[in-house]
């Protein structure tokens, strides 16, 4: 597997997050393919609308890791984008390939389904904490490249959880795929 360059990452946000859909992420032992994605630029619901000391990373590269703890109780990733911009991908869902077993303790749980079909599942699943914030993509997690999907199998909707902030459809997935999020 031929691993993405930061240059990858170096685009819009928008434009990225359907064309992340089928790559290949891996971390350690645990492999699996991008399903669903959102976008995130400077729009409201973004946590970069205001640029915080967390946020500020969205802002400032493109290619690093953006990992941050929601609800009190949750890791998300994303992979920050926009070179000389703002935006970053959250990695919403992925279909699971290898390291199941491991996968399968830290979820608790023998749904395959149910292990990375979300966000923080995805992050539980992978052993992502915040460790890995502001790291580089690439080394011992990398998005690996694979055949792009075709744009008549990707879906797009709002994102999800958005409340009133901002209804954009920048939510990408994969149609018909069992491991989208619900």
């Amino acid at each position: 597997m031929k691993p993405l360059l930061r240059s990858w990452f170096a685009g819009d946000a928008v434009a990225l997050a359907p064309k992340l859909l089928g790559k290949i992420v891996k971390k350690g032992s645990c492999t699996g393919i991008i399903v669903e994605t959102e976008a995130y630029t400077t729009d409201p619901a973004s946590h970069a609308h205001s640029v915080t000391t967390r946020s500020r990373i969205m802002r400032d590269t493109y290619g690093h890791w953006y990992v941050y703890f929601t609800y009190g109780m949750h890791w998300c990733v994303n992979v920050t984008t926009n070179k000389g911009g703002t935006g970053a991908v959250l990695i919403r869902a992925v279909e699971p390939i290898d390291g199941i077993t491991a996968m399968k303790r830290r979820r608790k749980t023998e749904a395959l389904r149910n292990l990375c079909s979300g966000p923080a599942k995805f992050c539980q699943a992978f052993g992502v904490t915040g460790k890995e914030n502001q790291t580089l993509v690439g080394g011992d997690f990398a998005i690996f490249d694979a055949p792009e999907i075709p744009m008549n199998q990707v879906a797009t909707s709002v994102r999800v959880g958005i409340n009133g902030r901002s209804d954009l459809p920048w939510r990408f997935f994969i149609k018909d795929n069992p491991f989208v999020s619900r």
